[in-house]
């Protein structure tokens, strides 16, 4: 067994320690025996969070191929992601935590959506009577994540419409919360959010519809909130993609996007806590991590609270410990503190992930 030994200033306590990997566990404990030294200065961080992505989505289609699948697992673990939260994936994608050289992946398993009301061929559809069983058999499926499609375009009204009746959202939700699993929902825009919050809502993906009134509602019931702004960056092609059919869904897509920012802003000053997810594996590649992390503080969040919700806090919400005693030594060393100079995550020092360090 080789012990590896390493130097740092670690984040968030702000300390100047050494500290030693053992069977891939940190420890802060001296320790007298034979060590190999892998970083001797820098600053030391929980490895990145991407709680927002799709392994074996692809935007031409399924990767149901394993290689395929830890291909895009390695891409995100080379821009510092060393802990996934897969938001709904159409193949089983479960080859990925099967090995040790690829980030930890947490699965919600598939999407649930209507027929007709979703991304043909991504998700399970069901009617809203079925919507229970549904939760019942992702959540078995899953890693302690459920993820509901809560709004798309009907195109009977032109427009974003919610998906599921209030009624069946309680329901379902609450038999998520009694399985010991949380909920996510995909909701791009305004009306589906209320029934969702009312319900218990875990996590809302995107949240470009999140109104003043709405922000305050999720920041009493610690509901979270995944922006993905990289992908809301498509909005403004997504709606001229439609507008010829559906002139009124592409105009709120517009509107969406313009508000986007301000809206992320005044939930994060609303106490609402965000977490960085970039969406990738249908129209985005894998790696964007370090966009999404720019994106956020371009929208006014403070950098040192992007970097904390992307890193240990972000960890801690998906149920792992930061960098304390006896904890997954998945870390980055960086040359600079990256909640004072954000390029210092463009090129980390070293990069561990299960005690092992990742070759460069």
């Amino acid at each position: 067994m080789t012990v590896l030994h390493l130097r740092g200033v670690f984040l968030p306590d702000e300390i100047e320690r050494d500290a030693w990997i053992i069977d891939g566990r940190l420890t802060f404990e001296r320790y007298s025996g034979a060590s190999e030294t892998i970083a001797s200065g820098g600053w030391i961080i929980p490895g990145l969070v991407d709680a927002h992505c799709h392994v074996g989505l692809a935007p031409n289609g399924h990767l149901d191929d394993p290689q395929d699948q830890a291909a895009q697992a390695i891409t995100d673990r080379d821009a510092g992601v060393l802990l996934m939260r897969d938001a709904g994936s159409p193949v089983d994608n479960r080859s990925v935590q099967s090995r040790d050289d690829l980030p930890r992946l947490i699965r919600a398993g598939r999407h649930i959506a209507r027929p007709h009301r979703y991304i043909r061929g991504l998700g399970v559809e069901v009617e809203p009577p079925s919507l229970v069983a549904q939760i019942e058999i992702q959540a078995a499926a899953g890693d302690g994540w459920v993820k509901l499609a809560a709004d798309w375009i009907d195109r009977e009204v032109g427009d974003l419409a919610p998906v599921w009746p209030d009624d069946v959202l309680v329901a379902a939700i609450g038999r998520a919360h009694e399985l010991g699993a949380r909920v996510a929902a995909h909701v791009f825009g305004e009306d589906a959010l209320p029934g969702l919050i009312a319900a218990g809502i875990d996590s809302i993906e995107h949240a470009t519809g999140l109104t003043a009134d709405l922000v305050d509602l999720c920041a009493a019931r610690g509901i979270a909130i995944v922006p993905t702004l990289v992908n809301i960056d498509n909005f403004p092609s997504i709606a001229a993609h439609g507008e010829a059919k559906f002139p009124r869904y592409a105009a709120h897509m517009r509107a969406l996007f313009a508000s986007s920012r301000p809206r992320v802003r005044d939930a994060w000053e609303a106490g609402v806590p965000i977490y960085t997810g970039t969406d990738a594996g249908g129209m985005l590649p894998h790696g964007l991590i370090r966009d999404e992390i720019r994106s956020l503080v371009e929208a006014g969040i403070p950098q040192p609270e992007v970097i904390a919700q992307a890193s240990w806090r972000g960890r801690e919400w998906l149920g792992l410990p930061g960098l304390v005693e006896a904890a997954p030594a998945d870390l980055l060393v960086l040359s600079a503190d990256p909640r004072v100079h954000l390029d210092a995550l463009q090129a980390p020092l070293r990069t561990v992930l299960r005690g092992a360090p990742i070759p460069a």
